[in-house]
């Protein structure tokens, strides 16, 4: 499973998933966080400026967790089957460790 979260400034859970540039990547193993990277996009790569050719590297997620989303671009994660969980948490790691919980429920 790999969970993408918005972090436009790499420290906290931002809003405004299609504007945001920078993603924690956190890859998660039998419900384990094994492993969490910084992904870096340029701006014609932001959700809301890109062109929708070719592959997108967010395409690679399972799971995009933001601050906030618009429902278009919740339509166009769906379509890439990328469940959106908006959350109010905003410590990157306590918001990947509250959806967990929320799976294992």
């Amino acid at each position: 499973l790999r969970v993408a979260v918005t972090s436009q400034n790499r420290k906290t859970v931002t809003e405004h998933a299609g504007k945001c540039r920078k993603f924690w990547i956190y890859e998660i193993q039998a419900g384990v966080v094994r492993g969490r990277s910084l992904l870096e996009l340029p701006l014609e790569q932001s959700l809301h400026e890109w062109s929708g050719e070719g592959a997108h590297p967010i395409e690679a997620v399972d799971v995009l967790i933001t601050g906030s989303v618009g429902e278009g671009m919740r339509g166009r994660l769906a379509r890439w089957s990328i469940e959106t969980v908006v959350t109010s948490e905003a410590d990157p790691d306590a918001a990947v460790a509250s959806f967990l919980e929320s799976l294992a429920a």
